[in-house]
């Protein structure tokens, strides 16, 4: 079952979802400002972001829709792609690993 969030139809729909890759990094949640609050008279309403530079950093920014740009889909298979290489690096480490321990006998 997927998780669902519910937006109210009066708010405008988020351009950008949650764990989306951007060019100022992962989004990790949104907030709404909405019309005729305090927050919003301040800060104009609409959607904020969390972003996260990357998965290693506990620096966290705080932007509105327009401040942030989408990934080219060049940049997004990069991206994925290394992360893929990377994991499958891990995993043969871990294969061989479990080899020394095991004399090489294998579960398969």
């Amino acid at each position: 079952m997927q998780p669902t969030i519910s937006i109210p139809q009066h708010w405008g729909y988020p351009r950008f979802a949650l764990d989306q890759r951007t060019n100022q990094g992962i989004i990790l949640g949104l907030y709404y400002y909405p019309s005729g609050t305090e927050l919003a008279s301040e800060f104009d309403e609409g959607w904020r972001y969390v972003l996260m530079p990357n998965k290693n950093s506990d620096e966290i920014s705080y932007l509105q829709e327009d401040q942030i740009q989408p990934l080219s889909p060049e940049e997004l298979f990069t991206q994925i792609t290394a992360e893929i290489d990377f994991y499958q690096q891990q995993i043969a480490i871990r294969q061989q690993q479990l080899a020394a321990i095991t004399g090489g006998a294998s579960n398969g």
